[in-house]
């Protein structure tokens, strides 16, 4: 599986919106839905009270990518959003996920401030409208077949063995598996 960066709401002000307009937005049970699924893939549920504008975390995770860490950054930004309300579209937050994930936080920083990494954000998410992406998560399986929203495991391995795949032996990823089938991404 390949990360790749879809900015879902560039819109957004930089400072982000406050969560009870995305709850609005999203009617009643949205909260609850994202917490099962949150603590589904084993973090915990704290999400900070601002819905971030998340250009600079997408950022982050690109130079990630260049630098060979964007697995661990990745990881890093989801806890810090999810389990410890951090709000990632804070510079300093950020350059804290860089550190932690073994990039040097001084070159994350400018590579932020310098908003070096914009231009193949926006690329990437106008490809990804391009195929039909409007909401994450999002899979694209063998550039065929999209998968829109959270899914449970069985949709995936009903849309595999469609394509022809076969299965995972042992049916089930083991708990803590399903997190690389799972959060957003393309």
């Amino acid at each position: 599986m390949i990360w790749l960066p879809f900015d879902l709401h560039p819109e957004y002000p930089p400072e982000g919106i406050p969560r009870q307009r995305l709850e609005a937005r999203y009617g009643e049970g949205f909260s609850e839905h994202v917490r099962r699924m949150i603590e589904g893939v084993g973090f915990d549920h704290r999400p900070p009270p601002r819905v971030p504008r998340s250009l600079g975390s997408l950022q982050l995770a690109e130079l990630a990518r260049d630098e060979g860490r964007h697995e661990a950054v990745h990881a890093g930004l989801f806890a810090a959003y999810w389990s410890h309300g951090r709000d990632i579209g804070d510079l300093d937050v950020l350059a804290e996920v860089a550190a932690g994930a073994g990039l040097d936080p001084d070159k994350a920083r400018e590579v932020l401030e310098q908003g070096a990494f914009a231009d193949r954000v926006r690329e990437s998410t106008e490809a990804a409208h391009r195929v039909g992406v409007d909401a994450v998560p999002a899979w694209l399986i063998d550039r065929s077949q999209l998968i829109l929203g959270a899914q449970p495991h069985q949709v995936f391995a009903e849309v595999l063995e469609q394509l022809g795949h076969a299965p995972l032996e042992g049916g089930e990823p083991e708990r803590g598996e399903e997190d690389r089938l799972g959060p957003p991404g393309l």
